[in-house]
């Protein structure tokens, strides 16, 4: 089996920094929504409290070196923003407010679409050096 370790140093350390700054302002924004106006938009605050759970599942991976947990919530991350991003497009009446996957992630300047890209190739590329 090898060492998952690598996955935490390098830029690694600042992916699982960026998840973690993701994993706050997700948690914290999606607690205010359902909070105080959850009634407004259900569909859009419970997604954007499901990309918080996603955010703090894959920084806890990527910070433990657990590869497969990582590429699982990365895989899902990708999945869900782009998703929603599409429906949000497509659908904008479904969504009368933005969730941290709407829009591609267009209010959070596009990261929540990049990011899941760049934790799979990390979580790829290290797999890869590891095995030679």
């Amino acid at each position: 089996m090898a060492d998952d370790t690598t996955i935490r140093k390098g830029p690694g350390r600042v992916l699982v920094a960026i998840y973690g700054v993701f994993a706050l302002a997700t948690s914290a924004r999606a607690s205010v929504q359902i909070a105080t106006k959850f009634g407004d938009a259900p569909l859009a605050y419970t997604l954007s409290a499901l990309a918080a759970a996603v955010y703090i599942v894959a920084t806890v991976a990527l910070a433990r070196g657990a590869r497969r947990v990582a590429l699982a919530a990365c895989g899902f991350e990708l999945l869900g923003v782009l998703s929603v991003g599409t429906l949000s497009v497509v659908d904008s009446e479904a969504f009368p407010d933005a969730t941290v996957w709407s829009d591609y992630g267009q209010g959070y300047g596009y990261v929540p679409l990049v990011l899941p890209v760049v934790g799979l190739w990390w979580l790829l590329r290290t797999k890869k050096n590891e095995s030679t």
